[in-house]
């Protein structure tokens, strides 16, 4: 992330400016991406109207995007689950050693 440019990309044919503070490689990396899912949409659909393209596009896109956060969120509570457990079964340890240890 930078300073604000400009970046043309070619997305289903047209070309668009965008604005942006992110690297170009990164701005052209997403309009390949976008470019493929709507090929892969037009491929199973054969619909010739770009904006339900668009449309089906997006919504793949957004399902995509929701799943992968419901499969972090899940993530997220198994790491805290088992990092919780490892944490009480340290703090046992430490407490049989300090049992043991003469003072």
């Amino acid at each position: 992330m930078g300073r604000e440019r400009l970046v043309e990309i070619k997305v289903f044919g047209q070309t668009y400016t965008v604005k942006t503070d992110a690297e170009e490689d990164y701005i052209q990396e997403v309009a390949k991406y976008v470019n493929e899912k709507m090929e892969e949409v037009l491929k199973k659909t054969k619909s010739v109207s770009t904006l339900n393209v668009a449309i089906l596009t997006a919504l793949n896109i957004a399902d995509d995007l929701l799943r992968e956060k419901e499969k972090r969120t899940t993530l997220l509570r198994e790491v805290g689950a088992k990092s919780k457990d490892l944490v009480e079964k340290i703090d046992m340890k430490i407490g049989e050693w300090n049992l043991k240890t003469p003072s």
